[in-house]
């Protein structure tokens, strides 16, 4: 398992991190929570896509040696809000390999949305660095690239978002051939016991509206249809080196419980906290130290009951193919995320309506011939097609 192969690492002590996508909620939340950790624990660079007035404000702050923007275009204006401090400033779509590659970084924290950030990523990995993933694309995309470069060059890969990073903590309690299955848990969303016919009259608003966490717009979209869900499914595959069919999902509308294991002997470990992302970004930086940090403490005489139900797989498709597109393996991921993207995108831009999004994606699925043994720029010339029929599908709606 490419997450457990770091308990070899117990010495190793994180000393200078770069974040990828620093003005993002993940990395708000990263900045904040490696300040408060103390000295020891460093922002070495940051970068953002073109949020360039707040990305100066935590240069300021956090006083990295690097920052880059991909948008090249938002490259002097960073550089007059800049002009005075003692940073380099990088910019372009390379800028964020090039910081990832850096001898000096211990850590690359990846919170960049879409597959923007998978070749900074497999440069580290080729490093052999320590990989903190927040953003579910680069293992749904290149699962099996990322984890065969990780284990070749000695590196390591960390989940950060709050289901993995639970599963990851609660199978410090056994060997991973004493795992019987993977329960990652779910909120369910803002349609949480709707009907087809309440789908289909879904406005952007209403799918926006996230009972538990505060997202961005796509994120809180993939919420909304389940998809983040679907992702998290291939994730673990790859993460815990597991067969797809030991990986369920229960939904659990309060938020505490983050994910379980079961183990063979029949103990179920179940990892619990309040529905905030400081945890699981300060584990994947300390791990395998837990120090005190800014997450907030559970009170479970406050939360009351905690429940849990099965997901209703017809109702959100997105779950079935999952296990569909995890089992078919090559090619079939990079569809799934691009025409996801791309139709949440258009959904957003009020071109589409809710449903299509998966209809749009299963059309691609359907319509893409499967390759497999390819290599990045393959995969990302498989992501453009599928961007591209998205697209045209848009069209003639």
């Amino acid at each position: 398992m490419y997450c457990r192969e770091i308990v070899l690492d117990s010495l190793f002590v994180v000393k200078q991190i770069a974040i990828l996508g620093s003005t993002g909620s993940i990395g708000r939340n990263a900045v904040a929570v490696i300040d408060a950790l103390g000295p020891d624990y460093q922002v070495f660079a940051l970068t953002a896509h073109s949020n360039v007035r707040l990305l100066a404000e935590q240069a300021r702050r956090y006083r990295p040696r690097f920052v880059a923007v991909t948008d090249s275009g938002c490259a002097p204006e960073l550089g007059e809000l800049l002009a005075d401090a003692d940073v380099e400033i990088l910019a372009g779509p390379d800028a964020l390999t090039t910081i990832a590659e850096l001898d000096q970084v211990d850590v690359v924290l990846a919170a960049v949305v879409g597959a923007a950030g998978l070749p900074a990523l497999l440069a580290a990995a080729r490093k052999g660095k320590r990989l903190a993933i927040a953003n579910k694309e680069p293992l749904v995309i290149a699962g099996e690239l990322l984890t065969k470069e990780i284990h070749k060059n000695g590196g390591a890969i960390l989940p950060v978002d709050s289901e993995h990073s639970a599963v990851f903590q609660a199978m410090q309690s056994g060997r991973p051939e004493e795992v019987k299955r993977i329960i990652l848990t779910g909120s369910g969303g803002p349609f949480r016991g709707a009907t087809a016919e309440d789908l289909q009259e879904v406005t952007l608003e209403q799918a926006l509206s996230h009972p538990t966490w505060d997202m961005g717009p796509k994120i809180t979209v993939d919420s909304a249809t389940m998809m983040n869900k679907a992702f998290e499914i291939i994730e673990a595959r790859w993460l815990f080196d597991i067969p797809v069919e030991k990986v369920e999902v229960l939904i659990h509308p309060e938020s505490i419980v983050h994910s379980l294991v079961e183990f063979v002997d029949g103990s179920t470990i179940a990892q619990l906290g309040e529905p905030d992302m400081c945890l699981p970004i300060q584990y994947a930086l300390t791990y395998p130290a837990r120090v005190a940090g800014i997450t907030r403490e559970l009170r479970l005489e406050e939360t009351g009951k905690l429940t849990f139900a099965k997901p209703d797989f017809e109702m959100f498709r997105a779950l079935p193919l999952a296990y569909e597109v995890a089992g078919t393996g090559g090619t079939a991921p990079v569809v799934f995320n691009a025409a996801n993207e791309a139709a949440v995108e258009e959904f957003l831009a009020g071109r589409i309506t809710f449903v299509n999004i998966v209809e749009f994606i299963e059309h691609c699925l359907d319509k893409h011939s499967i390759k497999t043994e390819v290599s990045l720029e393959e995969l990302l010339e498989v992501d453009d097609w599928a961007r591209r029929e998205v697209t045209e599908l848009a069209c003639s709606v």
